[in-house]
Formats: structure tokens, C-alpha cells, sequence
């Protein structure tokens, strides 16, 4: 069966997520750039990437492939980052013990290349699976399934730009690595209408457990950092808010869209 252009109607839905996770992700940016704001938000998406990875991943992988294989793949992609961090590439220079903050170019050097490869891996797959409904279900869930991707879009693209801009020197880089990283769900999808007809999407849950750990590393070392900058009480309160509303939406939009 020779390829063709994806159908404007099958794109449009992976580019609607596409640009709500942008979008979020530019929020995220700004608001690290409101005085006396900047640091609450780096606790809140931090928080964010935990409840992401708790309430939104692991759930949807052990429904479809079940609890014991869904927290093998999770805490693979957890300790993956565990010993790139040890042997390969210093992940959270913080947490060393003998680290000098005040010599740090940014808050959190070292998140940003890992969580650009797990937000872009998420972001692939949402692409993938929302061009892959498209081309069999109903027209009730062809519908249904891009707005629950687009609103869980919304706080993901909050913390990815919230913890990029501490992890990168410069509002624009962060924006551009943003844009990069959210961009990944158009290739999916792209690459989900070429292809989704003969791969299908049950291969999707391997590399999303893997991520699923990825992320709650990266938001848990991300609490770290802030609980020795700020204190425990101030990191985990603006930390919670971002687990709860992430929990809240994530299971808040499966329910309603079921």
C-alpha cells in the first residue's frame, strides 16, 4: 500500500495537542519570570511531573498491560536516570554532597537534556496514539480522545517550561527546546497515520513506562534541589499543589471522557 499525505482531518487533531502543550509550556516560562513567582513555580511543576507520572501514566499502562509489568517499566526508566546520573552524565550535580550552588549557572543544570528526551518520547506517543483513533474508532471517541490529550497537555507544557527555564540560561532556549520537545507530538502523529494501520499502538506502553520513570526522577530530584534552597515546608506545599492538580486532571479527564 504506497504512502500518502496525511488526511488534514487526521493532522489536525495531533496539531491541536501540539499547540496546547506549546502554549503551556510559554506560560510555564513566564511565569518563572514574575518576581517573588519564579521559584514557586519551579516546586509546583516539579510537582506537576510527579503527578504526571503517578496519576497519569502508570495508571493508563496497568490497564492495558497490567500493574507488575507496568512498575518494572517504570522503575527501569527510574533507575536508567539513576545511573546515567552516577556513571555517565551528572543529571543532578546537587545532589551531591560536596556541590557549590553558588557556582551553579542555573538552578537545575543537568534536567534539561533528560527531561527534553522523556518530554519529547510523552509526546511522540500522545501524537501516535491520537492519529491511531482516528483511523478506526467511532466518531464519539475520535473526538474525545485528542481533548483528553489536549487538556492533560496543559499542565505537562506548565512544567516543562517551569523546570526547562531553571535548567537552561535563557528564556528562549527554553522556549526553543520547549517547542522542540511538545513538536514531537505532531511527528507522532504524522508517523501514527503513515504507519499506525500496521503497527498498531500496543507497542506505545514500553517506552511510556520508561518515560513515566523519567519524569517522576526528574520532579523528585527537581523537589530536592528547592526543599535545600527554600526550605522543606515552602518546596513541599507549591510541590503538592502541583501533584494534586495534576492528579485532579489527569483522573478528572479519564472519568470524563470514559
Amino acid at each position: 500500500m504506497p504512502f500518502s499525505l496525511p488526511p488534514a482531518s487526521g493532522i489536525a487533531a495531533p496539531a491541536l495537542a501540539t499547540a496546547v502543550g506549546i502554549s503551556g509550556a510559554a506560560l510555564g516560562i513566564w511565569l518563572t519570570g514574575l518576581p517573588q513567582r519564579a521559584r514557586v513555580v519551579v516546586s509546583f511543576s516539579a510537582g506537576v511531573l510527579i503527578g504526571v507520572a503517578l496519576f497519569g501514566l502508570l495508571p493508563e499502562l496497568a490497564s492495558e498491560i497490567g500493574w507488575p509489568i507496568s512498575i518494572a517499566l517504570f522503575a527501569a526508566g527510574y533507575g536508567a536516570l539513576l545511573l546515567v546520573n552516577r556513571y555517565v552524565y551528572r543529571v543532578c550535580p546537587t545532589c551531591a554532597h560536596d556541590h557549590d550552588h553558588n557556582a551553579c549557572a542555573t538552578e537545575l543544570h543537568g534536567f534539561a537534556g533528560p527531561l527534553i528526551c522523556a518530554a519529547a518520547v510523552h509526546a511522540l506517543l500522545d501524537g501516535w496514539s491520537i492519529a491511531t483513533v482516528q483511523l478506526t474508532v467511532p466518531l464519539g471517541l475520535r473526538v474525545a480522545v485528542p481533548l483528553a490529550v489536549a487538556l492533560h497537555k496543559v499542565p505537562e507544557g506548565i512544567a516543562l517550561g517551569g523546570i526547562l527555564r531553571a535548567s537552561v540560561r535563557s528564556r528562549s532556549s527554553a522556549f526553543v527546546w520547549a517547542v522542540l520537545a511538545e513538536g514531537a507530538t505532531l511527528v507522532g502523529g504524522a508517523a501514527g497515520l503513515f504507519m499506525g494501520p500496521h503497527l498498531g499502538s500496543q507497542w506505545i506502553t514500553w517506552p511510556l513506562g520508561i518515560a513515566a520513570g523519567w519524569l517522576f526522577y526528574l520532579g523528585y530530584h527537581a523537589i530536592h534541589e528547592e526543599v535545600r534552597r527554600r526550605g522543606a515546608q515552602a518546596a513541599f506545599i507549591s510541590s503538592l499543589s502541583g501533584v494534586a492538580g495534576a492528579a485532579v486532571i489527569q483522573r478528572g479527564v479519564e472519568a470524563f471522557f470514559r
